[in-house]
């Protein structure tokens, strides 16, 4: 994610993580306009029924320990969505496949008590379901390592939910989003997709994802992966979504507007979508440079590891790496080549290798941050040592602000500390270690763990055993301690 840099009252040059001026990434391939037929078709998709790729090591997160339960492995969200905007009405039938850790008289899940629920079955049968708050209980007994299909039916108006942070990009709250346009997005880090579906809300549960969305036409619906079909008929849009891999609930989006969209591929071969406003730019900011931040990162990091990327552009003034379509407010900021490479870089730390724990949001962000900072140094013709200079001035003020990067203050979410420092630490290691085996570092890992889950020490205990240096003490002086490391 990136940060807003209306956040930033001073040094705002340095803490936005917006682009400095400098040259252009490079251009793309030659965009082709489309009506929203499907572009390309899911090459890595389990064989059907079989959901093994969604088994998950669930956990109680550390520092959010309200959202989400280990009891709950979800495999499969299948989420009929209909949204009416005469009345901001949302209307739906989801259908959760899930496996059960444990044996247990009740299944927990995350649900908005703003919406009701209908109808509740568990493997065909009827069941009574009760929401108070946040928490969905299902009146069902589960046993150990049996999977079952949980169908809810429901319908309301759905609301935002406050967010743990003080950034003012997180002013509208976390979750489901209507504008006065009656226009719909979703930002839910680190949580929210509760506030629209019934969810295991906790990043350590990734789970495969098929999406039906229905709205008067000329709206349509948008969200991850790959468009498997589109139609209109009798005054409705129905667009269907595939999401060939598992995704955590926090990089999950979708969203209903007005849209038109462009097709473009990267040198590679990269199938990317840019939906914008049908009544503005097709490729509004920087996005047509999108097929240039993807080959840039492949030389870096190896093959993008998803089927398809694509750009939705919202009204908000964030940034999202919500897994294969990353969510961009529609401002100067949010859609500059900074905040394409920054949101791109996640899909390799945070999108296919995520944090089973919120207490490790340090491994997606600094290394997007330092990734970041590559490249703008190269647009800029200075060094990354430069770059790192320039922001060891002030981390140690974010540090003192918010708590050390993996043990941050819980109601400041996502300030700088968990970007500026972790990357001050990978400067700090790849001088140490040398350019040859950073790299292999930096490119080895998402490919080992691709569609896993990770903490820090397994993360540490991984770099330490590849590298053969001794490496816990450097790791917990830069993300635990209180003040800065020296630098050397």
């Amino acid at each position: 994610m990136t940060r807003s840099a209306g956040l930033v009252a001073a040094a705002a040059c340095c803490l936005a993580l917006a682009a400095c001026a400098g040259q252009s990434i490079g251009g793309g391939a030659v965009p082709q306009r489309s009506s929203g037929a499907p572009t390309s078709s899911p090459s890595n998709t389990a064989p059907a029924g079989d959901l093994a790729i969604a088994r998950n090591d669930t956990r109680a997160d550390s520092v959010y320990p309200e959202f989400g339960d280990p009891l709950v492995d979800a495999l499969h969200y299948d989420l009929d969505l209909t949204w009416a905007p005469d009345g901001d009405r949302l209307t739906a039938r989801e259908t959760l496949t899930f496996r059960a850790t444990g044996d247990a008289p009740r299944i927990p899940l995350d649900f908005n008590e703003q919406l009701t629920i209908s109808s509740a079955t568990v493997d065909g049968a009827p069941a009574e379901v009760s929401v108070e708050g946040n928490d969905l209980t299902v009146a069902h007994a589960v046993v150990a390592d049996r999977q079952y299909v949980l169908v809810l039916e429901y319908s309301g108006s759905p609301v935002s939910a406050p967010a743990p942070s003080q950034r003012a990009d997180f002013s509208q709250g976390v979750g489901w989003t209507t504008t006065a346009e009656h226009e719909t997005s979703t930002l839910q880090e680190p949580y929210g997709a509760f506030t629209w579906y019934a969810v295991n809300d906790q990043p350590s549960d990734k789970a495969l994802y098929d999406f039906t969305l229905t709205a008067p036409a000329p709206m349509s619906g948008v969200a991850n992966g790959v468009l498997a079909s589109s139609t209109t008929e009798g005054g409705r849009s129905v667009n269907t979504w595939h999401l060939a891999e598992p995704a955590s609930s926090y990089l999950v989006t979708v969203a209903f507007g007005d849209y038109q969209h462009t097709d473009l591929a990267s040198a590679s071969g990269v199938p990317i979508q840019v939906w914008a406003d049908a009544d503005g730019d097709p490729l509004p900011g920087d996005t047509a440079k999108t097929p240039a931040a993807i080959d840039w990162l492949e030389n870096l990091l190896g093959p993008y590891p998803f089927d398809s990327f694509g750009v939705l552009v919202v009204d908000n003034e964030s940034g999202m790496e919500t897994q294969t379509m990353i969510t961009l407010g529609d401002s100067t900021y949010s859609l500059s080549e900074a905040v394409l490479v920054h949101e791109a870089a996640h899909h390799w730390y945070g999108d296919t290798v995520t944090p089973a724990d919120w207490s490790d949001v340090w491994m997606n962000e600094g290394m997007a941050m330092y990734l970041q900072g590559m490249w703008e140094a190269e647009q800029e013709g200075t060094t990354m040592l430069s770059k790192t200079d320039d922001w060891a001035v002030f981390e140690s003020d974010l540090r003192a602000e918010s708590g050390p990067p993996g043990a941050f203050n819980p109601t400041r979410f996502g300030d700088g500390n968990i970007y500026y420092g972790p990357a001050l630490m990978w400067q700090e290691l790849r001088e140490r270690i040398g350019d040859k085996r950073f790299f292999e570092v930096l490119r080895e890992w998402p490919a080992r763990e691709a569609n896993g889950t990770s903490d820090r020490r397994e993360y540490v205990d991984w770099i330490e055993q590849t590298t053969g240096e001794e490496l816990s003490d450097f790791f917990d002086d830069w993300l635990l301690d209180e003040n800065t490391p020296e630098r050397d």
